[in-house]
């Protein structure tokens, strides 16, 4: 299966590195230097691919679906910091007919924690006196803070708080690649869930693996439905 790479930083070399593992062979690659377009070059370039993942910047993103759709190929995002244009991405993708798979973190790892971390949500909020919280630690290159990660956990914690906010503290130092700690405190005990990446391979694993899931579908999804059809959990998502 060929792919072609939107963005070409730390994330899209380990994508590159594991994807013969995977059965895929990366073909093409698009820097801030070459962009992605839908030019005739690009398509000679491209001829044979099956999918884009794009490990890109926050603000080439919505280009980067508009390109896609004009190449008729799906497309696998796993770029953060964009969400305030999330609907614009959507729009973009359901109308052209594409399909596309998009996560705050591909971790198969850091996907079982949202599911974790949320039905602790749902099961403490029914109690008094557990006040809820979340930490996030990352390398000290991280430009988003807090983490899409982090926003996702609280917008999951969230659904049993109600308009109660769910605090995230951020901490941008050192070259841990992700940690990432739920809380739960109360006057008589604290419970504490923690997630800690030791480098991005489990990112790239959810890529590649989003990949496979999305040829022949259209529309927008979120990684959490690939998940759904391939973990049996019996958690919401």
């Amino acid at each position: 299966m060929k792919v072609a790479l939107v963005g070409y930083g730390k994330m899209g070399r380990v994508v590159e590195e594991i994807s013969a593992s995977k059965g895929m062979e990366v073909v093409d690659r698009f820097t801030r230097s070459r962009p992605l377009s839908a030019d005739a070059a690009t398509r000679r370039a491209l001829a044979g691919v099956e999918a884009l993942v794009d490990f890109s910047v926050p603000e080439a993103v919505v280009d980067n679906a508009r390109a896609a759709a004009e190449l008729s190929l799906p497309l696998v995002i796993g770029t953060t910091g964009w969400q305030a244009r999330l609907d614009e991405v959507r729009e973009v993708v359901e109308s052209s007919g594409i399909g596309a798979v998009r996560a705050a973190n591909f971790s198969v790892g850091v996907n079982v924690f949202y599911r974790l971390a949320e039905q602790a949500a749902k099961m403490l909020s029914a109690l008094d006196g557990y006040d809820p919280f979340i930490h996030d630690w990352h390398h000290r290159f991280k430009l988003d803070s807090p983490s899409g990660t982090a926003l996702e956990i609280q917008r999951r914690m969230a659904r049993y708080y109600g308009e109660r906010e769910v605090p995230i503290t951020c901490q941008r130092a050192g070259y841990v690649p992700s940690v990432h700690w739920v809380g739960f405190d109360s006057a008589a005990d604290t419970i504490h869930l923690e997630h800690r990446a030791r480098n991005r391979q489990g990112l790239a694993e959810g890529a590649l693996l989003a990949v496979k899931w999305i040829a022949g579908r259209p529309g927008f999804h979120e990684f959490s439905e690939v998940l759904d059809d391939l973990l049996p959990l019996g958690l919401e998502s």
